[in-house]
């Protein structure tokens, strides 16, 4: 059985990961962050592109047809796949999503098992396993049910590599927060900048968010983890909040109090409807919550406190 990628102690030799999407906002905070705790970073490319830091790297081209893969997967330990499309990509045909989120990731697996990777982590989506709002915590244990292409391309994908002889995981993500962000969550940024008082101290569904920093030591712990793995696993900052508090942390980090105040929901549904918003709001009103325990026991410990996090990243931003 292969040995997890971790440092060789007589050797000194750090593992050396495969990075795919290190151009992408997730992959960039990875480049940055893995070589701090040990990791030899081999960025793989679609194009040649100048990288900080100057990790090595190898061009493979579009990975739905990629070429001198094993070139690239040459002595490498692990792989970390990051690249797809996003979900918050609107527009995008089904067709998309599978061939780049499933059909991509499999080959790049099979590609991987060729050459002997000894840990393949997957960065998927708790929208595999569930639509926006979801009733109860959610765990692996229970039955996936995607709601759109993007869940479903990225489940599939998780059946993939399911299907192979690699030692994989897939880290199914919840909302991720932190410098350059995108999509629903630089959305909720521009309600907490604005200086208007915001009509959601009434809205009790609580969301599951997750910090770039415990996500770096996600994907740590997994590729230093002992045993073979072979699973998805839920990656979640511990302590969900609602809209409220994560506005309120936001603002905190401003300098601001929450400026918070109580609607009724049924009036405050009434006003988005007539504002042509009811569809894009529905997370506002249901939950999403998921539990990350099982990483956890893996002793995964997130370094970063939601609440002190989403402070932090407003601070920093409005700071430069």
């Amino acid at each position: 059985m292969n040995e997890p990628p971790r440092r060789d102690r007589k050797s000194g030799r750090k593992p050396l990961v495969a990075l795919t999407g290190a151009t992408g906002f997730i992959g960039q905070y990875l480049l940055r962050e893995l070589p701090k705790r040990g990791y030899r970073l081999r960025v793989l490319l679609r194009r040649p592109t100048m990288l900080p830091g100057g990790p090595a790297s190898a061009v493979i081209g579009d990975l739905a047809r990629p070429y001198n893969m094993a070139e690239a997967l040459a002595e490498v330990d692990a792989v970390i796949h990051t690249a797809g499309l996003a979900g918050a990509m609107s527009g995008v045909p089904e067709d998309d999503y599978r061939l780049l989120n499933t059909e991509a990731t499999v080959g790049f697996a099979k590609a991987a098992q060729r050459a002997r990777i000894k840990r393949f982590v997957f960065l998927s989506s708790i929208r595999a396993q569930s639509g926006p709002i979801c009733d109860g915590a959610l765990t692996e244990d229970r039955e996936p049910r995607p709601t759109d292409a993007y869940g479903r391309s990225k489940l599939a994908a998780e059946q993939g590599l399911a299907a192979t002889d690699l030692d994989w995981v897939a880290l199914r993500l919840a909302l991720v927060y932190g410098p350059g962000v995108e999509g629903n969550m630089a959305r909720l940024i521009k309600l907490a900048r604005s200086r208007y008082p915001l009509p959601l101290a009434g809205l009790k569904s609580e969301h599951s968010l997750l910090g770039l920093d415990n996500l770096v030591e996600a994907v740590d712990t997994v590729l230093a983890a002992d045993a073979p793995l072979k699973r998805p696993l839920i990656v979640a900052d511990p302590k969900p909040l609602t809209i409220g508090a994560i506005i309120g942390a936001m603002r905190q980090g401003l300098g601001r109090r929450p400026a918070l105040f109580y609607v009724p929901g049924p009036m405050l549904r009434g006003a988005l409807r007539a504002a042509g918003q009811a569809t894009s709001s529905e997370a506002l009103f249901g939950s999403l919550v998921a539990d990350p325990s099982a990483l956890s026991r893996l002793d995964w410990n997130p370094p970063v406190e939601t609440t002190a996090g989403l402070a932090t990243l407003l601070r920093e931003e409005a700071s430069t």
